[in-house]
């Protein structure tokens, strides 16, 4: 059986181990499980920072999606940003990520938020197809950042 839930603190690590296989597949980021551990504790323990979706399946987190709270001055509304979206690769296959995808779609809308935008490594076709299934658009905008 599996269950789409809010993530609790119980959570954290098997989010965080989610977590290390999402980052050991990204070029830009590495795993450090105490950062992850840290991350997902400011995420949890903080209701207006946004909020961690788990499959629970048989009794054991298959996959997470974190979606954090932002304000869009051109929408006038909250916006959420989905970040780290990872199936446990046992798991895959099974409709886990539609499943994570389309309750924070309904967590989203429920809520008041006027948008979610993503971020995925430009050569990441498999993830592009997935989310554009799911009716995400390819924005124009490009990122930038800065570590502080």
């Amino acid at each position: 059986m599996q269950e789409i839930r809010i993530a609790e603190q119980r959570d954290i690590g098997a989010c965080s181990r989610l977590l290390g296989i999402l980052f050991g597949q990204e070029q830009e980021f590495a795993p450090d499980v105490r950062n992850q551990e840290l991350g997902l504790e400011m995420i949890i323990g903080d209701a207006s920072a946004g909020m961690v979706l788990v499959c629970e399946k048989d009794g054991e987190i298959a996959g997470m999606l974190t979606l954090l709270t932002l304000v869009s001055t051109a929408l006038g509304k909250k916006v959420a940003m989905l970040e780290d979206m990872i199936v446990d690769p046992a798991s895959r296959g099974q409709g886990i990520g539609s499943m994570l995808v389309e309750h924070a779609f309904a967590w989203a809308r429920d809520n008041g938020y006027g948008r979610i935008t993503l971020l995925t490594d430009g050569d990441n076709d498999s993830a592009h197809r997935f989310y554009g299934g799911k009716g995400f658009e390819r924005s124009q905008m490009a990122v930038f950042r800065k570590m502080l």
